[in-house]
């Protein structure tokens, strides 16, 4: 069990830091920071740069926590967070990510979900410090991460309401 627990933290934790660093550095075909926060400005993450940086921390941050197995509640919650804004932003695109739909910010919502109910398993810095999290934890990470998230995206709601509704006044 250990070893799967393992192999998912790596790749999950190490293809979101990897998505994190396209947000940040440019790395790996991303936009970087410029790029990155023109796109979350026109769809209401305001300002666009910081919440460029801000996204890309959290994945750079959570995915590097649970690939080492460190504070895995907390990274999982921030994973969970961010990739929940994730699923919401490719919402009209539907489920699968052919069409750019929320298919894979799911799995990675769900897949940092199991291990923060599961714990990282010894091969882990959360072992090797001694840290044990019971599943209080995994509610609590589940928990702080949709409510990051819902206020996350009610923001960006009401952004774009506000634009909304400055254009008709310009335009009347």
């Amino acid at each position: 069990m250990d070893t799967g627990l393992l192999i998912l933290r790596l790749v999950v934790g190490l293809v979101l830091a990897g998505h994190g660093a396209q947000k940040l550095f440019g790395l790996f075909g991303g936009y970087g920071i410029a790029g990155t926060g023109g796109w979350l400005d026109s769809i209401g993450f305001r300002p666009g740069r910081p919440m460029a940086v801000l996204v890309g921390l959290a994945e750079l941050a959570g995915g590097l926590g649970l690939a080492l197995g460190l504070l895995t509640p907390l990274s999982a919650a921030v994973v969970i967070g961010t990739m929940a804004v994730a699923v919401w932003t490719h919402s009209s695109n539907g489920l699968w990510s052919t069409s750019g739909g929320y298919e894979l910010p799911l799995i990675n919502a769900v897949a940092a979900a199991a291990l923060a109910f599961t714990g990282a398993g010894s091969i882990s810095l959360d072992n090797a410090l001694g840290l044990t999290f019971g599943t209080d934890y995994g509610v609590a990470a589940v928990v702080v991460g949709l409510v990051a998230a819902l206020a996350a995206v009610t923001r960006a709601k009401l952004a774009l309401r506000s634009t909304s509704t400055e254009q008709v006044l310009a335009e009347a």
